[in-house]
């Protein structure tokens, strides 16, 4: 291990040397630099863990190598050694990570207590480095992500398939003479929730395990000399775990079975699966996988088992979509504007009534009905709130999740549920935009906000809304817990700050423009609030 002291005085230099018992700590080499600038050339040639550093040298100081040493070398351990107590040291030190700050004179434990405790830091991390490289290491030859996205490719472009033809051969016997091939989806998206909490934080563990049994079962020590497919995980989706099938295609549905009896015996979960019929190889990857989707998404939800559904005529959905949610969308308009969380309730159960007689659910409707909801409430917001929108809403324009229990069934309860959470909460919105309409305060506040830029007085907003000052100056304090002479101030600082941006305006200009003649006070009132003056505001801020 090395170390390097950076100090402009050699006594101190060698104080340092003395103090130490490097042998202790490992250090076998240390270095001496006068300034920050020698520093950084050493630490850039000879790589050292330890750095000790003064903070007032010549040509560059301690701060500035700090500075450096945070951005360029963030490994380095730093303990400052300063005769200075002042705070800003104190904190810049802290700020770009410091082990300790020690004064001069130099006291030999507490030296030795800031090296002890630099050491185990720099050892700590070296550990865990090499750990992360071996678990590195390991996952790359575990886990053929490679491969993974390879395969992934091939479903949107087969002709890349020339390119890999050998290597795939070589690797899964993927070649030549494979003319036909099947596509089987596991599909993610109804795990049950238990399982689904097991790999919130690592989806690449859970598509490692899956796509490892599947390749166990499919391998050729499984199936007697041939591979009967590949699995992996299909980078184009979060929910799909990919089967290509080439081997033994007149036993899909058997194959398909002791590979589900497999997952369920080690993970005790089971997926829907869907299966294309077989196609060419590989011009057909593409339709495979568009047939398996699709026979996924057409799969009947209502049906409490996890199935494996291959593709043919009985796989067809009803054509026929009869229930609408934009039918029932006028009750539910109503009563998000009553207010009233027992009248919404009433509202959605009269749709989810309804929807409960269906015999058939499936993802294609769910999609639809996700659809009309957001399109209905589009325009709600706009009608209700008068095109104003709503500050912090949600967008809800994100694919549909399916509502699951917990077995990762769909769940028309947790749906209704969920419809009925989220009604209530525009209605309470809608509640409260309506208050703060109808309130003369927030006028007062959008009047200013529209104004800011002109000379307005309390007497001037008093005779505009009718009312005496002291009732807006103690209403206007209730509401915003600040007085409204410093609210107009602070618009027009804030809208300052904006100006101030822009290189081309003058501080003259900038002070007119937000409501100040004198560009002097202006000045003084933005150095009050702000803390710098405008110019220096600029500089700091100009990009």
């Amino acid at each position: 291990m090395k170390a390097i002291i950076v100090d402009d005085e050699k006594h101190v230099r060698e104080a340092i040397k003395l103090l130490v018992r490097w042998s202790d700590f490992g250090i076998d080499q240390v270095l001496e630099a006068q300034d920050g600038l020698d520093a950084v050339r050493q630490i850039e040639e000879h790589r050292p863990q330890l750095i000790f550093t003064d903070m007032m040298m010549p040509v560059k100081s301690g701060m500035e190598l700090m500075e450096w040493l945070q951005s360029q070398y963030p490994s380095g351990k730093t303990i400052v050694i300063s005769g200075h107590d002042e705070f800003e040291l104190v904190r810049h030190a802290v700020q770009y990570g410091g082990v300790d700050y020690i004064l001069k004179p130099i006291d030999h434990e507490q030296l030795a207590a800031a090296v002890e405790k630099a050491v185990s830091a720099i050892r700590r991390e070296e550990s865990d480095r090499r750990l992360q490289q071996a678990r590195n290491i390991e996952m790359n030859q575990l886990k053929p992500v490679y491969w993974d996205k390879i395969l992934s490719n091939l479903l949107t472009e087969p002709k890349l398939y020339s390119q890999h033809a050998k290597a795939l051969d070589a690797e899964f016997g993927l070649g030549p003479s494979v003319k036909e091939c099947r596509i089987a989806i596991l599909s993610l998206d109804t795990m049950s929730l238990s399982f689904k909490d097991r790999f919130m934080a690592d989806y690449e563990l859970l598509f490692f395990s899956l796509t490892n049994i599947c390749n166990e079962l499919l391998s050729a020590r499984a199936s007697g000399g041939l591979r009967q497919g590949i699995a992996y995980r299909y980078w184009n989706s979060d929910s799909e775990a990919i089967l290509l099938l080439y081997g033994g295609l007149d036993q899909t549905q058997a194959l398909l079975e002791r590979i589900r009896e497999g997952i369920r015996d080690t993970v005790r979960n089971c997926f829907d699966t869907g299966v294309s019929r077989v196609h060419p190889f590989p011009e057909g990857l593409t339709a495979a996988y568009l047939e398996a989707r699709q026979v996924l998404r057409r799969r009947n939800l209502l049906i409490r088992e996890k199935r494996t559904l291959i593709a043919g005529p009985a796989a067809a959905a009803p054509s026929s979509r009869q229930l609408s949610f934009t039918d029932y969308a006028e009750p539910i308009r109503l009563s998000v504007q009553s207010g009233s969380e027992e009248q919404i309730r009433r509202a959605v159960a009269a749709w989810f009534a309804d929807v409960r007689k269906l015999e058939y659910i499936d993802m294609e409707q769910l999609e639809h009905w996700w659809h009309e909801y957001n399109v209905v409430r589009s325009r709600w917001l706009a009608e209700l709130f008068e095109g104003d929108g709503l500050r912090g809403e949600e967008e809800h324009s994100a694919p549909f999740v399916v509502p699951l229990d917990e077995e990762g069934f769909l769940s028309l309860d947790r749906w209704e549920q969920q419809l009925v959470r989220s009604l209530s909460e525009l209605s309470r919105l809608l509640l409260s935009h309506q208050r703060q309409d109808s309130n003369v305060i927030f006028e007062i506040a959008k009047f200013i906000q529209n104004h800011y830029h002109q000379d307005i007085t309390l007497q001037e907003i008093a005779n505009h809304f009718y009312l005496s000052r002291e009732y807006i100056s103690r209403k206007f304090k209730q509401e915003f817990h600040v007085n409204l002479s410093d609210y107009i101030s602070g618009i027009r600082i804030d809208k300052a700050k904006l100006l101030l941006l822009n290189p081309n305006l003058r501080i003259s200009q900038i002070a007119a423009m937000v409501g100040y003649d004198d560009e002097k006070y202006f000045s003084k009132v933005f150095k009050k609030t702000v803390g710098v003056s405008p110019n220096e505001y600029r500089k700091v801020n100009q990009p």
